[in-house]
């Protein structure tokens, strides 16, 4: 019989805790960690290698799982509540061999769907607008100069396993840029200033969207290079709209068009 762990304390426990919570012990042992069914198994569908699988039998059930881990460790009800960060997660928590993406390894189509985002600050907007990326079918999502890591749980909670099933690379601003040139993708940059309506602009070719954040937009970086600026008119008295709705909206317009 499996030895199941029964206290928060136990070093296993406190290194998974750890990984949840610091982006350096992320870094530093090149594992990040999964919690739910579903994500695993998008992250296995993926191709990533899971190190450690914590299995809550009281929750998950005395059946073997059908995940291939290193090793798998069984916890108590009560430290599964401790560490899980949502309830509905069937009992299944794991840690997972960081794989990082780099833009040599995207693999685009002739006309590429891309969603480009600047400094992005929220693990939640970036989970969002990857679902929006995978429901529409986006190639990649690239993050630029990015102020989270791609890793963080509350990303990867609030992609649903997007973070997986969708290429995602961060990179300079710079680098992308030039990627982006080289591979003669348009750049449509999403901004209030001297732009056009989003419908106004063909998104039938090969197009990169570029968001910013919600506090600052764009860079002039990005405003210098773009192709074209374009704008979701504001009918209302606001004058913004949260930057996962915003980029759903300009991902289905593309959709529309190629349609």
């Amino acid at each position: 019989m499996m030895e199941t762990i029964t206290s928060m304390h136990n070093p296993r426990i406190r290194q998974l805790a750890e990984l949840q919570q610091k982006s350096s012990e992320r870094r530093d042992h090149g594992l990040f960690v999964v919690e739910g069914v579903r994500e695993i198994n998008h992250c296995t569908e993926a191709g990533y290698d899971l190190d450690t699988l914590f299995v809550c039998h009281e929750i998950f059930g005395d059946e073997k799982t059908s995940f291939n881990a290193r090793q798998t460790i069984a916890v108590s009800a009560h430290v599964y509540d401790k560490i899980a960060y949502r309830g509905g997660t069937e009992g299944l928590i794991a840690t997972v061999r960081t794989k990082t993406l780099r833009l040599s390894d995207l693999r685009l189509r002739e006309n590429a769907l891309i969603v480009v985002l600047e400094r992005v600050e929220k693990p939640g907007n970036l989970g969002a607008i990857l679902r929006s990326a995978d429901a529409a079918g986006a190639d990649a999502v690239i993050v630029c100069d990015p102020l989270t890591d791609l890793f963080n749980p509350n990303l990867i909670r609030s992609s649903l396993g997007g973070i997986f099933s969708v290429p995602c690379v961060a990179c300079p601003s710079q680098e992308c840029i030039s990627f982006l040139k080289e591979h003669g993708i348009q750049i449509l940059t999403a901004q209030l200033q001297d732009s056009l309506p989003y419908y106004d602009s063909d998104m039938r070719r090969a197009t990169a969207i570029v968001m910013g954040t919600e506090s600052t937009g764009l860079t002039d970086q990005w405003r210098k290079v773009a192709d074209a600026h374009i704008r979701i008119p504001m009918l209302g008295r606001l004058d913004s709209l949260n930057v996962s709705v915003s980029t759903a909206i300009l991902l289905y317009e593309a959709v529309r068009q190629r349609q």
